[in-house]
């Protein structure tokens, strides 16, 4: 775990977003991302390697961060592992103020920087506190374990949805995005019947769950922040075919709207249900 933060010194801290954000009106949680990187003098690097058009991509980006007053912004565009491992890029990144990691396919992101010296730039910068933003692909990647691929329509079916590695600032929660959107309760209730270790988070688009390391989460945006604990479920899944819809007795579903804030100084509000989430997801690094 990060240790708390200093007087003057800013807190890691992870901007998850469910994709969608507001790129070109009020832009309330890229407002928030440059805020949390330290107002718009910083150095801000937009990684694009989750998608394979980047400088279309980029250029969403480069004209919202312009439009917000931030000089200092630069793409990362990662065509390759051996881009990912090249030195320079990784310090550029490893000393950025913030980090924004595009949409696309998570799984290209993970197969392009995982393990790489731009995959520890990642670390390193978010232990000095560094903001890592990552929207839609970028979202999902951000924990130990990425929801890789597959889709529950009705119900949760078991061997549906698989998982892979993700980058791991988080440990023990599995994240899905467009969530209300695309209808993806479903799976991710696929996704906790066979992993109750893990806890699943659901978020919405143009929402944003903002967790600060030590520290406490609040929920930006337009929708809503979903989490599913299966920890103390009674299940059969261990007992049934595949593609078959699983029991799942006492789930707990939690769903955080916007302006949702607990943790952090001075707060003795968090529910007893959810101080374990909050403990969990704090825990960055």
């Amino acid at each position: 775990m990060n240790p708390p933060a200093q007087a003057g010194t800013r807190r890691s801290s992870l901007l998850i977003i469910g994709g969608g954000e507001d790129r070109e009106d009020d832009m309330q949680i890229l407002e928030r991302f440059i805020a949390l990187c330290g107002g718009p003098d910083k150095r801000i690097v937009v990684l694009t390697a989750a998608t394979r058009v980047p400088e279309r991509v980029w250029a969403i980006y480069d004209a919202a961060f312009c439009a917000m007053n931030v000089d200092k912004r630069k793409p990362v565009h990662v065509a390759s592992r051996l881009d990912a491992d090249d030195a320079a890029t990784a310090a550029d990144v490893a000393q950025a103020d913030g980090i924004f990691m595009t949409g696309g396919d998570q799984k290209r992101l993970l197969a392009l920087i995982g393990g790489t010296k731009l995959d520890e730039a990642l670390h390193a910068a978010l232990a000095r506190g560094a903001c890592i933003a990552g929207t839609s692909a970028g979202a999902s990647a951000m924990s130990a374990h990425m929801l890789a691929d597959g889709k529950a329509d009705l119900h949760p079916e078991k061997g549906t949805v698989s998982l892979g590695a993700g980058i791991g600032f988080v440990q023990r929660v599995v994240i899905d995005q467009h969530f209300s959107q695309r209808q993806r309760l479903a799976r991710l209730l696929t996704v906790v019947a066979q992993n109750p270790y893990l806890l699943g988070v659901g978020i919405d688009e143009d929402t944003a769950l903002l967790i600060e390391a030590g520290g406490g989460i609040e929920i930006l945006g337009a929708g809503a922040v979903t989490v599913i604990d299966g920890r103390h479920m009674v299940s059969n899944v261990a007992d049934i075919g595949n593609r078959k819809v699983p029991e799942m007795v006492d789930v707990r579903l939690h769903l955080l709207p916007s302006g949702s804030h607990y943790g952090g100084p001075g707060d003795t509000a968090t529910p007893d249900a959810l101080s374990d989430f909050l403990k969990i997801v704090t825990n960055i690094a």
